[in-house]
């Protein structure tokens, strides 16, 4: 029986991660090793390893990184530390294969305390590019350090191969997010209010807005742009989700806290809303405003325009759904006008998506029973 550890750092990757998650559990080949780390532990981002219990998993290793702060010391200093807990989870699991997604440091901390411990990495999410944060470089470092690789697109799928990856164990699986949006018996309209302590006003939008590390304290004059934007938005339902643990997201988080304060009547701000109150809440919302890559990868699927502001997802593949524009307010509010046009809303719903069509963790599953894993040594692959 192949034991097949998987990551999770965030209530954003999880949500991703839940369906490949319960494959694995219940698949008799493979044997589930789960570990929680990173936001998932930490009381100010919800404590979100609560949701993966609450789904009626058992968490066999806890990685607490000591995380204190969002500075570039604290950050450094919790890769460090979550290195080590990683190398003690590991000598006492002995995995046969590590999955991990994406590009946070908790999973750069995951896949190098793997790679010297010599356990094969398959990694979800690898060769797409995102300009305005240091999860570009983290990304591509764990691709180096993986093995099996699953892309959500031809283009992303290219580019692995690119870096010397070989074909063979490189993949198109599309958008795993997908998935978990067609497993899901997503909430009515009533019971979710009745979830959010909320009501619908005639309009509703969700707004996401992360730090863009690779900029110099520019959180908090970006992030009132789009305040001073969305506030003369009329009759309109404000829902926040906070910000995660990147440099520069306490500013937010605190500026979501003074603007929910004051305004009571029309906005609210969560720390998680968890998975399925997330992606039940976008079968509700107008459009989708802020930065975060559920906008690009997920937030299509369900037909609406997502807003994406400034450069922390620069270079990603958009959806005809998408609006870019640059953290300006009168930039935003003219995006705002162009996503609640009726004509523009109704010519998104008509084009396919370009991240798969939800069949991601068949595939990925698949590969991991099938792939042999024994031989590590990888020759690098020129594409000439």
């Amino acid at each position: 029986m192949r034991k097949v550890a998987v990551v999770s750092g965030t209530r954003a990757d999880y949500g991703l991660l839940r369906p490949l998650i319960f494959a694995i559990k219940e698949d008799s080949e493979l044997e589930l090793k789960l570990l929680a780390t990173g936001m998932h532990l930490i009381p100010e981002f919800g404590s979100t390893y609560r949701e993966i219990e609450s789904d009626g998993l058992s968490i066999d290793v806890k990685i607490e990184d000591g995380l204190d702060g969002d500075s570039a010391k604290s950050i450094a200093k919790a890769i460090g530390r979550a290195i080590i807990g990683f190398s003690e989870a590991f000598d006492e699991l002995k995995p046969d294969l590590l999955v991990v997604l994406g590009d946070r440091t908790e999973i750069l901390a995951a896949v190098t305390a793997a790679m010297v411990a010599s356990i094969p990495i398959a990694h979800i999410h690898g060769g797409e590019t995102t300009e305005g944060a240091y999860d570009e470089f983290i990304r591509h470092a764990i691709t180096k350090m993986s093995h099996l690789h699953f892309a959500s697109t031809d283009c992303y799928r290219n580019r692995i191969i690119q870096m010397g990856e070989h074909p063979s164990r490189v993949f198109n699986v599309g958008a795993i997010g997908i998935d978990s949006i067609k497993s899901l018996d997503l909430l009515p309209k009533k019971e979710l209010e009745k979830s959010l302590d909320l009501k619908f006003n005639k309009t509703a939008v969700l707004i996401t807005f992360h730090p863009v590390t690779l900029e110099n304290s520019t959180a908090e004059e970006q992030f009132n742009a789009l305040l001073q934007a969305i506030d003369e938005i009329k009759d309109c339902t404000l829902i926040f989700t906070k910000a995660n643990s990147d440099k520069g997201g306490r500013i937010i988080n605190q500026m979501i806290d003074d603007y929910v304060n004051k305004n009571k009547l029309k906005a609210v701000g969560f720390a998680s809303l968890g998975q399925l109150r997330y992606l039940s809440t976008l079968q509700f919302v107008e459009f989708v405003i802020g930065n975060s890559s559920s906008g690009i990868l997920e937030v299509p699927y369900f037909g609406i325009p997502t807003i994406n502001i400034g450069d922390r997802q620069k270079g990603r593949l958009m959806p005809v759904s998408v609006i870019n524009c640059n953290a300006e307010v009168n930039e935003i509010k003219n995006a705002i006008q162009k996503a609640s046009d009726h004509n523009f809303v109704n010519n998104i719903r008509l084009q396919k998506n370009i991240y798969g069509n939800g069949s991601a963790t068949q595939q990925i599953l698949k590969e991991i029973k099938s792939h042999n894993l024994i031989n590590l040594k990888k020759v690098f692959y020129d594409i000439n």
